[in-house]
């Protein structure tokens, strides 16, 4: 069987302050944490993907190519959400043209959006969606459903859109000429199911047109590692992770 998309990792300054940032923001919980990561898990029975936060020395340079879209109920819930999350400490970026949805940014710079109620986004908790920009929405978008699982749905337009296999944000892929200059800040962990094989999911994705990548685990000691850093098409990094038992 192929990998299945298990959780997005947010690379923070402060992983530790990041993820009760957001867990605040989104009613979840901090589940583990240690010096290497913060994990954020949905609240119990509530659909979702774990969000996981990393320390890295580097700096937010630039936009995000990845962000977050947040679901709101009506006009006056997704009002209450951008005051709160303001009072908390996000801030209100400036995209220069009037849009139904806010972008905010959060504590450390990461972009956000808090969108309009849409019926396509009901029912799958506070995060609507995963958005990726995207040269060629429909090609990144056909890898990602042989990397993430789902649905492909890739109209000939500037968005192609995955419903994944299990509960949770839709895969969203958004046409962007702007061109990645830097590693990105927020990256997908794919993980191949019980008992299959990480080294032949990871030939089977290079096959597919990823490429591997050197992040800086080249450089840690023999066995700290566990999982295998590629570049999608577009050259977004993800991880493959091991099997879980």
């Amino acid at each position: 069987m192929p990998t299945r998309l298990t959780n997005l990792v947010i690379d923070s300054a402060d992983p530790a302050a990041l993820a009760r940032w957001w867990g605040e923001a989104l009613g979840w919980t901090v589940s583990y944490e240690d010096v290497n990561e913060s994990d954020l898990t949905p609240a119990p029975g509530e659909p979702g993907l774990e969000l996981t936060f990393v320390p890295v020395p580097e700096a937010k340079n630039g936009w995000n190519r990845l962000h977050l879209d947040l679901a709101s109920r009506d006009a006056a819930h997704q009002a209450e959400t951008v005051a709160r999350l303001e009072q908390a400490g996000a801030t209100r970026v400036d995209i220069g043209v009037e849009r139904p949805w806010v972008v905010l940014a959060d504590p450390e710079g990461n972009e956000f959006c808090v969108l309009e109620h849409r019926d396509e986004y009901d029912n799958r908790g506070p995060v609507a969606a995963v958005v990726a920009f995207a040269h060629d929405p429909a090609a990144l978008g056909s890898f990602w459903q042989q990397a993430a699982g789902g649905e492909l749905e890739a109209p000939d337009g500037p968005t192609a859109t995955i419903e994944l296999t299990t509960p949770g944000p839709l895969l969203e892929f958004i046409r962007s000429e702007a061109p990645k200059t830097v590693k990105n800040r927020l990256h997908l962990d794919v993980r191949p199911y019980a008992d299959d094989d990480q080294a032949a999911e990871v030939s089977r994705l290079v096959n597919l047109g990823a490429l591997r990548t050197d992040v800086g685990q080249e450089q840690a000691a023999p066995g700290e590692v566990t999982w295998t850093v590629l570049t999608d098409p577009e050259g977004n990094e993800f991880c493959v992770l091991r099997p879980r038992a």
